[in-house]
């Protein structure tokens, strides 16, 4: 059984998402290199788990073609 083009495409999406998100955090590091430490930490912490949120349409269309559960 081969794989969907679906899959094929948001294999690319995830990877995609991936990095804009890494060049948009990392075009904030002088910004952010000028903060307290704690409040960078806190900062990569929440941007290392804020794109995550996205997948979870993202691969229910990979599986079953729509967006929304239902």
């Amino acid at each position: 059984m081969e794989p969907s083009g679906r899959k094929l495409a948001g294999i690319a999406g995830i990877l995609a998402l991936i990095a804009i998100w890494a060049l948009l955090v990392a075009s904030l590091s002088n910004e952010v290199g000028e903060w307290p430490v704690l409040v960078q930490a806190v900062f990569y912490l929440v941007a290392g788990i804020v794109w995550i949120l996205p997948l979870k349409p993202l691969l229910r269309w990979m599986e079953t073609g729509r967006f929304r559960q239902g």
